[in-house]
Order: C-alpha cells, then sequence, then structure tokens
C-alpha cells in the first residue's frame, strides 16, 4: 500500500480494485459482500496510515478511477475520485469561486466531504451541495449538506458505512483571473511553510479547542524529533513526515508526541490521519 499512500508506508493488501464508474463500484461491494470479503474504501491515501501488517480483504481506490467533472450553471458536479485541485481548477475555468481553498488539498473530493477538508479559512461545509452514496448493500442515497452534519474535520459519514459516489458543490459566479490569483496565493503560502517536499499525511493532528497542535508541538521542542524515519518536521512541527519504510515508527512517534504534549501542556492532541486497520 505504500505505493498507494502519501506518506509512502504500509504492507500489502489482498485485493486492490480502482473502479471506473459507479456501477463498478456497487457492483465489487456486492461481490465482496456475498463473498464474506471485508471492504476498505480509500481515495487519493494523502490522509491515512497503513500498518506495516497491510489491510485484508478488498482496497477500492476512487482516486484515478471515479474522474468525471463537470459544471452546470453556479454548480459543480464531481466524482468522488476527482482530486480537491482538479475540482478547483474547473471551478476557476468556469468563473465559479467558493473553492479555492481546496486548490493545494492532495485528496480527493470524496474522502474531502467525510473529512469536512479545509484550508486557510474555508472548507467543504461551506460549499458541498449535496452528496450522493452507496451503502454496503449497494443502495444509493443522496445526503444533502445538513444531513452530513458537518463539525471541525468530521461528518455523519466518518460514523457510517456509507461510501461516496459524488459530490455536487454549490458555489458564487467571480472573476476566474481574480480566481486563480487566490489559488497561486494560498499555493504559495503552503509551500512557503509546508514540507511539501518529504513524504507526510498533512497536519497529522487536528486542533485543539484552545491552541494550534503544531505551535503546541513546537513548545514541547518537538521540532526535529525523531524515532526511526518518522520525524517531526523540522519546518513545520504540526506535520510528522516519513523519511523510512517503518509504519509502526510513524504510530510510535504520533503516540510519543501525544504522550509529551499531554504531559507538558494538559492537552491530548486528536490525530487527523485515518489508521489502517
Amino acid at each position: 500500500m505504500k505505493e498507494y499512500t502519501s506518506l509512502r508506508l504500509g504492507g500489502p493488501a489482498d485485493w486492490l480494485l480502482i473502479p471506473r464508474s459507479a456501477e463498478e463500484l456497487i457492483q465489487a461491494i456486492l461481490e465482496a459482500r456475498d463473498n464474506r470479503i471485508p471492504v476498505t474504501i480509500i481515495g487519493q491515501g494523502s490522509n491515512i496510515l497503513v500498518m506495516d501488517e497491510g489491510i485484508r480483504g478488498l482496497v477500492i481506490r476512487t482516486a484515478r478511477g471515479l474522474q468525471t467533472c463537470h459544471v452546470d450553471g453556479s454548480m459543480l458536479f464531481a466524482d468522488a475520485g476527482v482530486m480537491m485541485g482538479t475540482a478547483a481548477s474547473a471551478a476557476a475555468e468556469a468563473g465559479l469561486s467558493g473553492i479555492e481553498f481546496a486548490s493545494g488539498i492532495p485528496g480527493t473530493v470524496g474522502g474531502g466531504v467525510i473529512m469536512n477538508a479545509g484550508a486557510y479559512e474555508g472548507e467543504m461545509s461551506q460549499v458541498v451541495c449535496e452528496v450522493s452514496l452507496i451503502s454496503l448493500n449497494g443502495e444509493m442515497v443522496r445526503m444533502n449538506a445538513e444531513q452530513l452534519e458537518f463539525g471541525y474535520r468530521h461528518s455523519v459519514l466518518q460514523d457510517s458505512e456509507w461510501i461516496v459516489s459524488s459530490v455536487v458543490f454549490s458555489l458564487k459566479k467571480g472573476d476566474s483571473k481574480e480566481i486563480r490569483k487566490k489559488m497561486t496565493e494560498l499555493n504559495r503560502r503552503r509551500a512557503e511553510k509546508q514540507p511539501l517536499d518529504v513524504p507526510s499525511a498533512g497536519s497529522t493532528f487536528k486542533r485543539p479547542a484552545n491552541g494550534f497542535a503544531a505551535a503546541l508541538i513546537d513548545q514541547c521542542g518537538l521540532k526535529g524529533y525523531a524515532i526511526g524515519g518518522a520525524m517531526v518536521s523540522p519546518k513545520h512541527a504540526g506535520f510528522l513526515v516519513n523519511t523510512g519504510n517503518s509504519s509502526s515508527d510513524y504510530l510510535a512517534l504520533i503516540k510519543y508526541v501525544q504522550k509529551t504534549v499531554e504531559e507538558q501542556t494538559g492537552i491530548r492532541l486528536e490525530p487527523e490521519i485515518r489508521i489502517l486497520p
């Protein structure tokens, strides 16, 4: 799985499928159910840590598979596997504003909805209008933004077995040139502050109620601290980066940072990344 995660970590899966349509996705889910094969859904793999033992059963990867993206009026329609940056670029091309914040987020729109991804004062809850979902029984339903119960880096989908098939965004008319200018500026700020040249899963921890994870980690003197090939980025303490090949090292570093920050500040950091299995 290291070939399918931004951390470049993870042991083997039993099976990997990249479906090309919602119909293929449903067929795979039903066949797995009928054969009692566990199913794990991933997008681009930019927000997950797959352990060294790998994943048993079938892994379905929406990225590079479910790729349809088009604009109709002020609405942007995107399959779950469409990259956030691709969706933002399609909106900019059509002169639609509101999703500029997503241009540098290295994940899919499906994963973005599930975790209510965001950056630079923007998040999915502000622009998602409707989501098409598939159950493990092959049933298809739609949920609107209110039903998704968005919260900070959270949606109701995190607590369910529903699989995102596609997303509808409600955007505002704007000037393509100004929209692209804003996207360029946000990406410049991202490149200046974040360790984009080293494998990572983005921000490792959620923002606590009374502070910022990166500031707390830095305050505890952990910048540059390493366990094996896993290291707290010297550039941005909120990023735990990978310079080796051990998921166990990375998980150990997550736990060490949590323990140290809680002992020194009384604040318990919660991981933003998804740990599999």
